[in-house]
């Protein structure tokens, strides 16, 4: 489907600012799944850490809602339309599939951290394309992300290092 543009006096041209909603859209449906799967992991996490699990997990989710939206604000800043919606998010995202069959604190950790390496990967690949396009503010909005994902990968990872 190719990316319908409205007009807008930002001065990239009409075909970087396409190739870059659709590179954010993709990273929209990521996000959008990553934020659904902190609040299974959120729901479901049980034993010895649970409290500790429960409330990093929520703060995970809080921190991707607010990547989702930077992300969605900078799509319709471009002139194109986010595409944010859980059906899109299912069938475009790219993460792997949460289990829905676990609950030890354990098995969360390995799950989340999983999820939130393969969105980082994402997101470091989205700031070399959008550098190599020439739109320095959205490869910033992913350095953001990276930068934030990254944290949270190592705090959840922290909890399965002796």
């Amino acid at each position: 489907m190719k990316t319908q543009l409205h007009p807008s006096k930002i001065d990239l041209a009409p075909s970087t600012r396409g190739q870059m909603v659709e590179l954010l859209n993709a990273r929209l449906a990521d996000a959008v799944n990553l934020a659904a799967q902190m609040k299974q992991a959120h729901w479901n996490v049980k034993g010895p850490s649970f409290i500790a699990l429960h409330e990093l997990f929520d703060a995970i989710h809080a921190d991707t809602l607010a990547q989702v939206d930077d992300l969605a604000e900078r799509v319709t800043a471009l002139g194109g339309t986010a595409l944010g919606t859980v059906a899109v998010a299912a069938s475009k995202s790219a993460l792997p599939e949460y289990p829905l069959d676990i609950f030890s604190g354990a098995a969360h950790v390995e799950a989340v951290s999983a999820a939130l390496s393969a969105f980082g990967a994402g997101a470091r690949a989205a700031i070399a394309a959008a550098g190599d396009a020439g739109d320095a503010d959205t490869e910033d909005l992913f350095v953001e992300i990276s930068r934030s994902v990254d944290k949270n990968l190592w705090l959840v990872e922290a909890h399965a290092q002796a």
